[in-house]
């Protein structure tokens, strides 16, 4: 006789059986999980998270400091181009938006902010004001170098 696969059809067969006490025992075995093997489910996904999130870590910082590169090479070409067009460089960051240099000023991936840009001065006082441009995040990146000497 098969037992099938669920626990009531078991205990049917034991009541059918007429030993009450077995049907009681084989429904508290059959119901569920053991704590022991919740505990060892838990242990190895513990595990797989220890192994995992370190991994998540690096990588989303790695993929920071791409997009402040590419940042950081847009608005440079979007300055070099003005200064070709005008003869001079911008006075703010925001002349590069305006003349349609740049759909937005973009953000620091790693500060977060469109405000924390570092504007470096070109050497001539009369030629603008915005000669280059620096991340103000704060830190080292993986290579080893600051993030000001961007």
């Amino acid at each position: 006789m098969s037992w099938g696969n669920k626990a009531g059809t078991r205990a049917r067969l034991m009541w059918a059986d007429g030993n009450r006490n077995s049907c009681r025992l084989l429904q508290r075995i059959c119901s569920g999980f053991t704590l022991i093997e919740l505990l060892v489910v838990m242990a190895i996904i513990a595990l797989l998270l220890t192994i995992a999130l370190p991994r998540y870590w690096h990588s989303t910082d790695r993929a920071k400091e791409a997009v402040l590169k590419e940042d950081l090479a847009q608005i440079r070409i979007a300055i070099d181009q003005y200064h070709a067009d005008r003869g001079k460089y911008p006075d703010r960051l925001e002349d590069l938006v305006e003349r349609k240099y740049l759909r937005s000023v973009p953000r620091d991936p790693l500060t977060e902010s469109t405000s924390t840009w570092v504007v470096v001065s070109p050497p001539e006082a009369t030629a603008g004001a915005v000669y280059d441009i620096k991340s103000g995040a704060l830190g080292t990146a993986s290579d080893g170098r600051n993030y000001t000497d961007w």
